[in-house]
């Protein structure tokens, strides 16, 4: 009897390059992987790895196998989305990548919603600020912000994304109020480590483009811990209104420079390329669009309700 329940445990095996990887994608143990994989190649009389102490590769049947096995699990995928549209409602597993803060901000208050709405659907949420592969990751879809590079991935555009920078009001107070990006290099300015370059800033204002290059006493690779430390009042530092926005609107940060922008980027759900999108992915995006307001976001509607801090140079 052929051993189709091994073949997505063999696919993952093969994209991740490893058991353990494979262990963590498909939320079993690393045992199970390789008890699978050898009833699999016992039911062959093959080998489908070449394996070592550091890592596997495919052999020669195993690169074989691997074709037709991902054709069959994209029939399978096809086939089940082919039921859910004929029964006119998502159902499935819905695997999905968001960043750290934007996912624990915005998308996780919006899960029970989501879930009620659409009772079939089963969902497993994933937070990393770093980027993943989502086919190595056995993705639907991830949610990127910023300018997406060039890649054979669909991108759905949900939304702008828009930083300031800020500061809490007693740091102004201590330490001025800068008129001009060039007045940042007496500041203490704070850095998130994943952007491009960290320290310096691209800015736009009255007189264009300006490039100023920033030093600081923090760089942190989260934007909340970011913000965590400008409300206590240490420095000035960038940050994406879906984080700063709240506490714009209370108070606790002002917006410093407001003459000058960054520049634009937006928020996206990336999908792996597939002949047709499943139903259970369009109505996530579809949700997330609906409840995050796709030309002004929400956030940014309550960063609005500040205006200029009057504060002194």
């Amino acid at each position: 009897m052929t051993e189709i329940g091994a073949i997505p445990v063999f696919v993952a095996v093969a994209e991740c390059k490893g058991f353990a990887a494979a262990a963590r994608r498909l939320g079993v143990t690393k045992s199970a992987i390789s008890k699978r994989i050898g009833a699999l190649e016992a039911h062959l009389s093959t080998q489908l790895f070449h394996r070592t102490t550091r890592n596997i590769s495919l052999t020669e049947a195993g690169e074989i196998y691997l074709a037709h096995a991902v054709q069959a699990l994209d029939s399978a995928q096809e086939a089940e989305d082919a039921v859910a549209a004929l029964h006119g409602h998502p159902v499935g597993h819905l695997r999905i990548s968001a960043p750290m803060s934007f996912g624990r901000l915005h998308v996780a208050p919006l899960l029970t919603e989501f879930l009620s709405t659409y009772p079939d659907i089963t969902l497993e949420l994933t937070m990393d600020d770093k980027i993943t592969d989502l086919v190595e990751a056995g993705l639907d879809m991830a949610l990127r912000a910023g300018t997406l590079p060039d890649s054979a991935l669909i991108a759905r555009r949900l939304a702008p994304i828009h930083s300031v920078l800020v500061a809490a009001p007693h740091y102004l107070e201590k330490h001025g109020n800068p008129q001009h990006p060039e007045e940042l290099i007496r500041h203490n300015c704070l850095h998130y480590a994943y952007s491009r370059d960290p320290f310096e800033w691209h800015l736009f204002g009255p007189e264009g483009s300006t490039h100023i290059r920033t030093k600081g006493s923090l760089q942190a690779n989260n934007s909340e811990a970011l913000c965590t430390a400008l409300i206590a009042g240490l420095g000035i530092g960038r940050l994406p209104t879906f984080i700063a926005g709240a506490h714009l609107a209370a108070g606790r940060l002002v917006h410093v420079l407001p003459e000058y922008s960054f520049p634009k980027q937006a928020l996206y759900a990336v999908f792996p390329e597939r002949q047709n999108m499943p139903m259970k992915v369009r109505a996530f995006a579809d949700f997330l669009v609906n409840k995050i307001g796709k030309q002004q976001p929400y956030w940014d509607i309550e960063a609005e309700t500040r205006g200029k801090p009057d504060i002194a140079n």
